[in-house]
């Protein structure tokens, strides 16, 4: 049984989340197996350990590419770092999608590099508003992207399973603050989760099974309670 090893020196960090699927396609449509794309690693790249077992390992989802591995890869597939790439989560994850270097991220927010990779490493932002919107253009982040890579989620999550748990109308202020929306449209989203909440409850109730089915039921709707808001918030399609 074959073994994937790395050189010590690599860094141990975790890259981003792989589409391995996606590598094998492009793979495929190439004309080029396992062997060719080791083979464009180890010479164009300067990737010297990368063998055949490594790239299968990767395509089968066993093994996944650091940061600098992707993007060898995706330029060896001839295509963007992004089109190997799964939604990206992180502050590392988009900037790595775009196919920037963190140097140039770090001057684009006037920070200083250390500073900007140690934000990077422990996954919280802490720019100012002014370099928060300029990291918001650089990395052509969505609203919700932008919440969550500026570490604002998790609070997001905390009010709206307040408000719909108890009186939405207590967390209109905090949402506010957090998502940088109109507040009427806050009102209008928290109201609506609410009567979703409060009528599923009652729903699971009246068909029986008890407090038991009404807890799963009611642990589903928090478990999603920040993706029903960005769907309130963004309407039918």
């Amino acid at each position: 049984m074959w073994a994937v090893r790395r050189p010590p020196a690599l860094p141990s960090q975790p890259g981003p989340p792989f589409d391995h699927l996606t590598a094998r396609r492009l793979r495929v449509a190439l004309g080029m197996g396992p062997e060719h794309v080791a083979y464009g690693l180890r010479v164009s790249y300067g990737l010297p350990y990368v063998t055949p077992d490594l790239v299968a390992a990767w395509e089968r989802g066993t093994v996944s590419p650091t940061s600098p591995e992707l993007t060898a890869l995706a330029g060896v597939l001839w295509c963007s770092p992004g089109e190997l790439i799964g939604r990206p989560r992180t502050l590392r994850e988009h900037r790595v999608a775009r196919g920037i270097a963190p140097e140039d991220v770090a001057r684009a927010v006037g920070l200083e590099l250390l500073v900007y990779l140690g934000m990077e490493e422990q996954d919280a932002w802490r720019g100012t508003d002014r370099q928060s919107a300029a990291l918001a253009e650089l990395l052509e982040l969505s609203l919700p992207d932008f919440v969550a890579v500026t570490g604002r989620e998790k609070r997001l999550a905390e009010c709206l399973r307040g408000a719909v748990g108890t009186r939405w109308q207590a967390y209109v202020r905090q949402v506010a603050r957090i998502v940088p929306l109109d507040r009427r449209l806050v009102e209008d989203t928290l109201q609506e989760l609410h009567r979703q909440y409060q009528g599923q409850m009652v729903s699971t109730l009246s068909w029986g099974g008890g407090g038991e089915r009404s807890g799963e039921a009611g642990q589903e709707f928090l478990d999603e309670i920040v993706e029903r808001f960005w769907d309130a918030v963004e309407g039918p399609p």
